[in-house]
């Protein structure tokens, strides 16, 4: 099996066009996540953003929750 250089070219800039898009299309799609959460206000990523200039031991956490509470939050029956 004989590949020509000219055809290895055309495969790489296909694939290259198709990551490149596929990239496009996850940033784009996390950037809507990011927004329409913090929209709904399930999330509030301001306090996240905080997380590197608060970090100290006394430092009280963002978020308490159990892992009931998450279960519960995801839709998904408890046990009790």
């Amino acid at each position: 099996m004989d590949i020509s250089v000219e055809t290895l070219a055309t495969i790489q800039i296909y694939g290259y066009v198709i990551a490149t898009g596929f990239c496009t299309l996850m940033l784009y799609g996390y950037i809507y996540h990011l927004y329409s959460s913090e929209k709904k206000g399930t999330r509030d990523y301001e306090k996240y953003a905080n997380i590197a200039l608060d970090d100290e031991v006394t430092s009280t956490p963002l978020e308490t929750t159990s892992p009931w509470d998450k279960k519960k939050n995801k839709g998904e029956k408890t046990h009790v």
